[in-house]
């Protein structure tokens, strides 16, 4: 069932079109997994002697851009899933940034080839494009959330200082990786690909921080329920 708020329509989330909505979003994400096998190239029938040659033939490489993409599409679909969770309905203008997000989603796959092909390995333009394709995926697929919530489709939104500091959690992943440039043209692709690594240890102190705050948040906006700035 939809209804009208204003000049824009909304579906609940019990209805077909929210169902249908996302259930191709899923399907998108799925597939755009599924590509990043395009990016091994068999190796000819001599790299099978041994897997010393196996890799040097440079599946190595390729297995590596496979393994990286494939974990960030993952955070991807899982931060979607998380978000949309906490949906009680849909808008056209949050269906429309959803895909905004998933079309930089789905140029992961394009741009993995860049990093893990092992003749462009040392192409500072390769890291360059695959760091701007994951940071801008990130900073769309964020925007989802705040279109969600301008529209009011949010069935528990929080205290607005709690969005701020969930977005700036989610910007340590856009930094490291547009970090990675400059490191790239001065040090080179492989210290570029090191820096991405920062995010293992960057990433769980960001949500750890941002988890105590929210909390915070939270108890204070339970406390003085009169200054809760959820409008």
């Amino acid at each position: 069932m939809s209804t009208a708020t204003g000049t824009a329509h909304r579906y609940e989330r019990d209805s077909v079109e929210f169902a249908r909505t996302f259930a191709f979003l899923d399907a998108v994400y799925a597939i755009a997994l599924t590509l990043l096998v395009v990016n091994l190239d068999p190796p000819e029938a001599a790299a099978w002697q041994s897997l010393s040659t196996l890799l040097a033939s440079g599946l190595g490489w390729q297995l590596l851009g496979f393994g990286i993409s494939f974990a960030v599409i993952a955070v991807f679909w899982r931060a979607n899933h998380r978000i949309v969770a906490g949906f009680n309905a849909i808008t056209p203008a949050t269906i429309t940034a959803n895909l905004v997000a998933i079309a930089f989603v789905v140029l992961v796959p394009f741009s993995t080839q860049g990093v893990s092909d092992a003749e462009l390995a040392d192409e500072p333009l390769t890291v360059t494009v695959y760091a701007l394709n994951i940071s801008i995926a990130v900073l769309a697929q964020s925007a989802v959330f705040f279109v969600a919530r301008r529209d009011g489709v949010l069935r528990d939104p929080l205290p607005r200082r709690a969005d701020t500091v969930r977005f700036i959690d989610t910007l340590t992943t856009p930094i490291v990786f547009l970090a990675s440039i400059p490191v790239a043209y001065l040090f080179g692709t492989d210290w570029a690909r090191y820096t991405w690594a920062l995010l293992i240890v960057i990433g769980p102190l960001s949500g750890r921080w941002a988890a105590r705050r929210i909390a915070g948040i939270r108890a204070s906006a339970a406390t003085h329920p009169a200054g809760r700035d959820v409008d």
